[in-house]
C-alpha cells in the first residue's frame, strides 16, 4: 500500500519508537541562501498595507478591543450591524485610552469626558482607519506604516469553504516580522525542534534560489503526533504576502485545512527593540462523518487547538528571537 493510500485509509497510525539523535541531519538541506531567497520573494509581494490585528471573535459589540500595530495604538469595536470599526486609540480631546471606553448603540464613548465616536465619521481630528473582517481574522490598513500602494482588501489565502473548525492563537516576541516568516520558511527544523508534534518529516521539494512564482512553495511529508499515534499528511508552505505563511494540507486527513501564520509588527518596546505579534489561525476541515459531529462541540475542541499552537510557537518564537538577536548583535 502506498504512502498516500495509507494516509486516506488509516488516518491514525502507531508511531514506531525512534531515537531523536538518530534522525537524519537536515542542516545540509536547510541552506541559508535558499531560505533567505524565499524570504526576499515573500517581502516583494504586495500587502496593500493590511495588517492582521486579532481574531474576528476578539472584536465585539459590547466592549472595545485595543492593541498596537506598527507603533500605533488602535481600538476596534462592532456597531449594531456587527460591522467592524477601527481607529486610533487616543481620544482626540485629551488623549484618553479609548480601549477602556464603552460601546453603546454602535458608538464608542470615551471614559474621560463622554466624547462619542462613530466608526464612519471624523471627530475633532480623529479619523477611522480602513478595516476588514474576513470571518476568522480582523485586519487594519495603515498606509503610513506600510508605505505601499493601498489595496481595497487584504490578501487572504483560500480557506475551507464548508463546515470547519477555526482557532486563533497569539503570542508576542522580541523580533521582526521577517524573523517569523524565516522560521516558517525552514520546514527542515520541524522534527528536530518540535519532536513532540512532528515526526517522519521529509521535505519533498523546495524552491530554488531563483524560483519563479509558480514553483515558489515547499512540499513536505510529515506525521503529526498525538502521543504514540500520528496522522501522516502532505502539506505545502507558501507566502502569499510579506507577513503571511500558509501551510495547507494537500493530501491526507483534513485535505484543504490551513494554518495561517501572520507576523504583525507592533513597534518598539521600551528597550527600543522591535516587538512582533504572531497571530496564527488554524482552519480545519474533514470529509469524515466524525468531523461533522465535532462541530457541535467546537467550543470544547478549539481551546485544545490553541493550546497546541501555543506550545509550538513558544519554541518557534525562541527561534525567531534568536535570529533577530544575532542580526542585532552583528549590526551593532
Amino acid at each position: 500500500m502506498s504512502f498516500r493510500s495509507r494516509m486516506k485509509s488509516i488516518p491514525l497510525q502507531v508511531i514506531p519508537k525512534a531515537n531523536w539523535a538518530g534522525q537524519r541531519p537536515t542542516y545540509q538541506d536547510a541552506q541559508p541562501a535558499l531560505i533567505t531567497a524565499a524570504l526576499r520573494r515573500a517581502e516583494d509581494r504586495p500587502s496593500g498595507n493590511w495588517y492582521v490585528f486579532g481574531a474576528s471573535t476578539d472584536v465585539r459589540a459590547n466592549r472595545p478591543f485595543g492593541t498596537r500595530v506598527g507603533g500605533l495604538d488602535i481600538v476596534a469595536w462592532r456597531d449594531q450591524q456587527r460591522r467592524v470599526h477601527v481607529g486610533p486609540a487616543a481620544c482626540p480631546h485629551l488623549g484618553a485610552d479609548l480601549a477602556t471606553g464603552k460601546v453603546e448603540c454602535g458608538g464608542l464613548i470615551c471614559p474621560w469626558h463622554g466624547l462619542r465616536l462613530e466608526g464612519g465619521r471624523r471627530e475633532f481630528g480623529w479619523k477611522p482607519l480602513p478595516a476588514y473582517d474576513d470571518g476568522v481574522l480582523v485586519w487594519v490598513r495603515l498606509d503610513r506604516v506600510g508605505g505601499e500602494a493601498p489595496l481595497d482588501a487584504p490578501v487572504i489565502p483560500a480557506r475551507p469553504s464548508g463546515p470547519r473548525l477555526a482557532a486563533v492563537t497569539r503570542l508576542d516576541g522580541v523580533c521582526e516580522p521577517s524573523d517569523i516568516i524565516a522560521n516558517r520558511l525552514d520546514p527542515w527544523h520541524g522534527a528536530w525542534f518540535h519532536p513532540y508534534s512532528f515526526t517522519q518529516l521529509e521535505v519533498l521539494s523546495a524552491p530554488a534560489v531563483d524560483a519563479d512564482e509558480d514553483a515558489d512553495r515547499f512540499l513536505v511529508a510529515v506525521t503529526f503526533r498525538m502521543g504514540r499515534l500520528g496522522v501522516p499528511v502532505i502539506a505545502e508552505f507558501t507566502a502569499p504576502e510579506p507577513r503571511t505563511i500558509v501551510m495547507r494540507i494537500v493530501d491526507g486527513e483534513g485535505t484543504g485545512s490551513v494554518v495561517e501564520t501572520h507576523a504583525t509588527p507592533m513597534g518598539p518596546g521600551r528597550d527600543g527593540r522591535p516587538r512582533t505579534a504572531v497571530i496564527e489561525a488554524v482552519v480545519a476541515q474533514s470529509d469524515r462523518t466524525g468531523f461533522h459531529h465535532s462541530l457541535r462541540v467546537a467550543p470544547l475542541i478549539t481551546p485544545f487547538m490553541r493550546l497546541a499552537a501555543t506550545r509550538l510557537w513558544r519554541d518557534d518564537l525562541a527561534y525567531a528571537e534568536r535570529l533577530y538577536a544575532l542580526r542585532d548583535n552583528t549590526s551593532g
